[in-house]
């Protein structure tokens, strides 16, 4: 019967795929036609799709992995981060940073324009000046605004003394103490820079209405169907030979929200890839060593690489909350045996197919210079050990424990219901409850969640960005556990003024280390990056953030 019911569901899921493929060929058809481009030209296009959908294209809320691949083709920063995460020229060209390390001058490019747009002047783009930074920055701090990137510069800038356009090719960022790390916080998509009449035209609208200075520009959106948007020929970027980026001629999203449905797109190759792999299609396509399966060779390209991502369970710590008052959970000792009591090496084999590595050091990712599993000792599984910990956190039975929830999201209830049968066997009476992503980020930012799956994902390439999660005068988000700990905090901010690459590494793994021995979380996997990839796309690599870079990605 399960198989008959498979074979229907799967007609239906074709006959729906191929009445949504009609739809949106009727749709570009109609639009490249309008914009006077030939079909022909369809095949210079990246097709992807995104099964989690777009809430915006606003940069102030380039919260999630979905908006920060649309922003980081519309818009630009003043730097960014290259191939091996080293800071690179942007819009800024050059900048110096100022001996006492409070201020850093960017001296900004002459050659860069906004898209067109009405709102400008004849509708044509104008040219980037050092006000519009300030005027993005400042935006992104305002409340009004109510941006989630707003904490980067929490505590760091002053809202309104702290931008500076000294002139049009000139801008200063003045800060309220050092933080070495400031660079890096602005190669991040928050900080992209917007245009002011733009913004005031369309309002809360925005969001739909982009115009940046990227690579690409808006063309057309029809939510949960498709977006479009085609090469920005005013692009300042241009290749080793002299020839403007970026090579593509625009870029189409489809929004199936079913990851099966996206495979067999790909499979028909209507997609030129696919981020990471359905769960159902996974031992179809991968072997358990994490390779190409012989039947699969040479017809579709496997791409992988580290990926700036922890996936973790997180403790809610803060003992003035009823709900940790009455949990076990505010016992470390409990904490530990759930970080002993699971095996992660066979969670990563069996239900990953080694995509990732398994979390047995810290809450820093692999991929980050300062990671060292020498010297941050995490967890590996030890069964015993957890049972021990458990009697001596004063549980000598099973029955003795109250159950413990574990909230996570639908596409990891399979490895919720692993960790909590692991659990279970060493005494731990555990329990699932999968919910949507939505409803789960909100009771964490609410301190409503006692034990939670969640994953970090870095807003830019320094380990600071992980640690900062547990910094104990950070709100929810970041610190989510609310964890608070004087001697981390004092790590911290020594390791914020600290311009010694080498000694502030040597804080952050003391930092990562305090963590593991407090164990506010239970790291469960270093991710890594899987992208399968049409074999007639070239130049399309994965990076350690996974953005989406497509700017010198031909066909």
């Amino acid at each position: 019967m399960e198989k008959s019911v498979g074979r229907w569901q799967l007609i239906a899921d074709r006959i729906c795929l191929s009445y949504f493929s009609f739809f949106i060929s009727c749709f570009l058809f109609l639009l490249l036609s309008s914009c006077g481009t030939k079909n022909k030209n369809e095949q210079n296009f990246f097709r992807y799709n995104e099964v989690s959908g777009i809430s915006s294209l606003d940069p102030a809320f380039a919260k999630s992995q979905s908006v920060i691949w649309m922003v980081h083709q519309l818009y630009s920063t003043l730097v960014e981060t290259d191939e091996q995460l080293h800071i690179v020229p942007s819009l800024a060209k050059s900048w110096e940073v100022s001996d006492d390390r409070l201020s850093i001058v960017f001296h900004l490019r002459n050659d860069v324009f906004f898209q067109d747009n009405e709102a400008f002047k004849d509708g044509k783009g104008r040219k980037l000046v050092a006000a519009d930074v300030v005027y993005s920055f400042q935006r992104l701090m305002d409340k009004n605004t109510a941006s989630p990137g707003a904490w980067i510069f929490n505590n760091r800038v002053d809202a309104q003394k702290g931008f500076i356009a000294i002139n049009d090719s000139t801008f200063k960022i003045q800060l309220l103490k050092p933080f070495v790390q400031i660079l890096g916080v602005l190669s991040n998509v928050y900080c992209s820079v917007v245009p002011k009449e733009v913004v005031e035209k369309y309002g809360t609208d925005f969001r739909r209405n982009p115009c940046g200075s990227g690579p690409f520009q808006f063309k057309a959106w029809e939510e949960g169907q498709a977006l479009i948007l085609v090469k920005n020929p005013r692009y300042f970027e241009t290749d080793s030979a002299g020839n403007r980026l970026p090579y593509l001629d625009g870029i189409k999203v489809s929004f199936l929200d079913n990851k099966a449905t996206e495979f067999l797109e790909f499979r028909q190759k209507r997609l030129d890839f696919i981020n990471d792999i359905d769960p159902s299609f996974k031992d179809e396509v991968l072997n358990k060593k994490g390779e190409l399966r012989d039947a699969w060779k040479n017809k579709i390209v496997l791409n992988k690489h580290p990926y700036l991502n922890i996936e973790y369970i997180g403790i809610l710590v803060d003992s003035s909350k009823d709900i940790v008052k009455q949990s076990p959970l505010r016992l470390k000792a409990i904490r530990q045996a759930i970080n002993y009591g699971f095996d992660r090496r066979k969670m990563m084999l069996y239900l990953r197919n080694s995509i990732g590595t398994a979390a047995e050091s810290g809450f820093i990712p692999m991929g980050l210079p300062s990671f060292d599993s020498s010297i941050v000792k995490g967890y590996a599984y030890n069964p015993a050990k957890a049972e021990a910990l458990i009697k001596q956190a004063g549980f000598k039975n099973a029955s003795d424990l109250p159950q413990i929830t574990l909230l996570t999201i639908p596409i990891y209830a399979d490895l919720g219901s692993y960790i909590a049968r692991q659990l279970q066997d060493i005494g731990l009476n555990v329990k699932v409850e999968a919910m949507q992503k939505s409803l789960l980020l909100t009771q964490t930012a609410k301190s409503e969640a006692l034990f939670f799956r969640g994953s970090w994902i870095a807003d830019y390439p320094d380990a600071e960005n992980y640690l900062s999660v547990f910094y104990g005068k950070n709100p929810a988000p970041p610190n989510y556990t609310r964890y608070n700990n004087p001697a981390f905090d004092l790590l911290y901010e020594q390791a914020n003024r600290e311009p010694n690459d080498s000694i502030r590494y040597q804080l952050y793994r003391q930092m990562d280390q305090l963590l593991m021995n407090d164990a506010p979380v239970v790291p469960l996997w270093y991710d890594m990056v899987i992208h399968l990839v049409q074999p007639d796309v070239k130049n399309f690599k994965p990076n350690a953030l996974n953005w989406l870079e497509l700017r010198r990605t031909r066909k």
